[in-house]
């Protein structure tokens, strides 16, 4: 894998530096529309937010042996990609539910960075069936641990057409889907500006 890239140093009264990553590539997704959503109920809570959607990152699958060069396309990619996650200080993961997981594009971004992601913490907006995405965060909260993320205990789980989601990918019960979200944004900016102040004193040993 490639060096992590360094980013620019935050002042620690900065706004919240937040990249958040749509996870899903297929056709006819909801992605895009839970993220607007989202972004609409963030878009007053004082972060400084960062749209990175899979769909326009085209990281290959195949990667290079430890030590080995990239290919001129992972390259391209990552020269767009890298910087924006090296820059945030934390990260909300869009993401649904395909048979009991999340979708590959999602953890292909995730397995071509590592110090981007360390002393740095993560939550989570799922959409799905009746389970709402949950298994896809469950498994996502393991890889990231590995990591060394720190994933907070409250996400936003969005259930499918039939229950929770309008056909145009938007929720049926805005005003709890909004307290959600705004309670999950509270401790990612709590965690987020905590351990910002962290690194600035310290470099992280991962």
């Amino acid at each position: 894998m490639p060096a992590a890239t360094e980013a620019a140093p935050a002042t620690l009264d900065a706004p919240l530096r937040v990249a958040v990553i749509i996870g899903s590539v297929r056709e006819g997704r909801h992605g895009r529309a839970v993220a607007d959503w989202f972004l609409g109920t963030a878009a007053d809570q004082g972060l400084e937010l960062d749209v990175i959607d899979l769909v326009d990152v085209p990281l290959p699958l195949a990667m290079p042996g430890w030590g080995g060069t990239v290919s001129p396309e992972a390259a391209a990619a990552l020269a767009e990609v890298s910087p924006r996650l090296a820059a945030a200080d934390a990260f909300v993961v869009v993401t649904p539910e395909y048979n009991h997981s999340f979708p590959a594009a999602l953890k292909n971004l995730i397995d071509w960075h590592h110090a981007q992601w360390q002393a740095k913490p993560v939550g989570f907006v799922s959409y799905g069936g009746l389970g709402g995405g949950l298994r896809a965060v469950e498994q996502l909260r393991l890889i990231f641990a590995e990591l060394h993320a720190m994933t907070v205990r409250d996400s936003v789980s969005l259930h499918g057409p039939w229950s929770g989601l309008t056909e145009e990918g938007t929720p049926r019960d805005t005003a709890v889907c909004e307290g959600a979200a705004k309670g999950m944004l509270g401790q990612l900016a709590w965690w987020g500006r905590a351990l910002r102040t962290a690194r600035a004193d310290r470099t992280y040993q991962g």
